[in-house]
């Protein structure tokens, strides 16, 4: 099971992982996503496993559960695994619109990415829109785009 450098949230079901370089906002927007009911997958680290056409992100278990809160400490969350829906790449220049998603192939399965800008109190409204509005539908239901 490969480690991944993303931060990741599932939220109803399906897995968002969130990438950028160090300080660029990853795990605060994951923790404001926390705060409106996802739940950690991972903070900084996930690990991805194929399971046919689908793709799995889950705790590594050397952090399972433990995130950093800059200028607080490592805190403690309940965690879980879930089928990777969507990337969201933190990128100040990302377009304001986008009419499709664009693709990220992780260990061989294409999923749907975007460039995404951090701009403060709606970014978490704005990444569950992004999922609902692009990311691949949970397995189980059918939801999403």
């Amino acid at each position: 099971m490969p480690l991944r450098q993303f931060t990741g949230v599932a939220i109803d079901g399906r897995a968002l992982l969130i990438a950028g370089p160090p300080g660029s906002g990853k795990s605060s927007l994951a923790l404001a996503l926390i705060d409106r009911g996802a739940v950690l997958i991972g903070d900084d680290g996930v690990s991805l496993e194929r399971d046919g056409s689908r793709l799995i992100a889950a705790p590594p278990p050397a952090t399972r559960g433990k995130f950093e809160i800059r200028n607080v400490g490592i805190v403690s969350f309940d965690c879980t695994q879930a089928p990777v829906s969507m990337v969201l790449k933190i990128d100040p220049g990302a377009p304001r619109f986008i009419e499709a998603a664009d693709r990220t192939e992780l260990e061989g399965i294409a999923v749907p990415s975007i460039r995404f800008a951090l701009h403060g109190i709606a970014d978490a409204i704005r990444a569950e829109q992004a999922l609902l509005l692009h990311g691949l539908p949970h397995p189980a239901d059918g939801k999403g785009g």
